[in-house]
């Protein structure tokens, strides 16, 4: 049975109708197919249950997986205020597990996700979705084992409020996370990459605890970012600096590799809130982007995703983009996806949207965490039909 795939979008005054209509384009995309997969993202300003009865109640019981963000990607580009629903059908199986826990203990959540997908010997994917504002999604993927493929993004939504959410089924929360195993006859690729490059400011970590990033050099993170840039310090604890800064990331080299942490936001005594720990003691170099170092990152990272499939035809994108992307190409929204389908041509559905983190495992090995990055998830059969 070949593989199938469609994709919806709406924009509409409520969640209910956006996801009502999102569902309808999808399935009449769709035609005669039944779905056996849904992916749905939503904006951070819709209610999470209001996106869910519309969507089950085109779709039913068909296993669905869904984050917030602040826009929705598709192969048309760019939709603020919308809701995407993405169709999967074909000779596959698909369960969903919903992990309330995420936010309290990454490790806990893993070691479920491991026990479930060891009750199962096929050979088997994991997408997942959890909250980018809670949990330590480094910890989640210290606890997974090389042996498993798992993929996923963190949910983003409004920086100041810290307002996000994933949902399966008839549950949504904003603290969770949900993860979808697939089996059969499917393969996921994945490619990931990012645009931001080192530009010759270096510091020292001298201060921080726990997802607070205290002192650079020690000066308050602030201070050190005010005399880079030549805003004054108080100016990043207030909008829009204090969101902004998600665009000036800081690197570590670690190995041959630069590793990425990009901060949420910055806090009122001047500290910079993360999503991931970052130790004392480290010399870390200031990050800066352009619009054409993304869009080769994109291209990258599709090539890469195709490349993963191997002689598989992709028949459906699922692309993961930071959140910095959409702040950085706010003047040619929807940039990213154009250089996507360069590579994975323009008739290959595409669905997406933007998130406070990426976590990739790739060729055997553990998974990563990444901050920055665009993902690209190509899906193809896994034998020639």
């Amino acid at each position: 049975m070949t593989l199938f795939a469609s994709v919806g979008s709406t924009q509409a005054l409520d969640g209910r109708e956006a996801g009502l209509q999102a569902a309808h384009q999808a399935l009449n995309q769709l035609g005669a197919n039944t779905p056996g997969f849904a992916v749905v993202i939503a904006s951070h300003q819709y209610q999470p249950r209001e996106v869910l009865s519309g969507v089950s109640s085109l779709l039913g019981d068909t296993p669905m997986i869904g984050f917030s963000s602040p826009a929705g990607l598709t192969h048309s580009g760019h939709h603020p205020h919308s809701v995407v629903v993405a169709l999967l059908s074909g000779d596959f199986q698909v369960d969903t597990l919903w992990l309330p826990g995420y936010a309290q203990s990454g490790r806990e959540t893993a070691l479920k996700i491991e026990e479930y997908a060891a009750a199962r010997t096929e050979r088997q994917s994991v997408l997942f979705f959890a909250d980018g504002f809670n949990g330590d999604a480094e910890q989640f993927c210290g606890a997974i084992s090389s042996a498993l493929n798992i993929t996923g993004g963190l949910s983003s939504g409004d920086l100041q409020t810290g307002n996000t959410y994933q949902m399966t089924g008839n549950k949504s929360d904003g603290s969770a996370l949900v993860a979808a195993f697939l089996r059969g006859n499917l393969k996921m690729g994945v490619g990931s990459d990012h645009g931001w490059n080192p530009v010759g400011s270096q510091f020292r970590v001298t201060g921080s605890r726990g997802f607070s990033l205290r002192t650079l050099d020690e000066h308050p993170a602030s201070e050190t970012y005010a005399a880079l840039f030549g805003y004054p310090a108080r100016d990043w604890a207030f909008p829009p600096l204090n969101y902004l800064v998600r665009l000036y990331p800081i690197g570590f080299e670690q190995g041959d590799e630069m590793i990425v942490r990009a901060p949420i936001r910055v806090e009122a005594d001047g500290s910079f809130s993360m999503n991931a720990a970052i130790r004392e003691g480290f010399d870390a170099y200031l990050l800066v982007g352009n619009r054409a170092g993304c869009e080769n990152a994109a291209r990258h990272a599709t090539q890469q995703a195709l490349l993963q499939l191997g002689d598989s035809k992709p028949a459906f994108a699922l692309v993961l983009v930071d959140i910095a992307w959409q702040m950085l190409l706010k003047a040619q929204p929807g940039a990213e996806i154009a250089a996507v389908q360069e590579i994975l041509g323009e008739n290959i559905p595409i669905a997406g949207g933007y998130t406070l983190g990426q976590v990739v495992s790739k060729n055997g090995a553990a998974p990563k965490f990444l901050n920055q990055h665009i993902v690209v998830v190509a899906f193809g059969e896994t034998s020639q039909s």
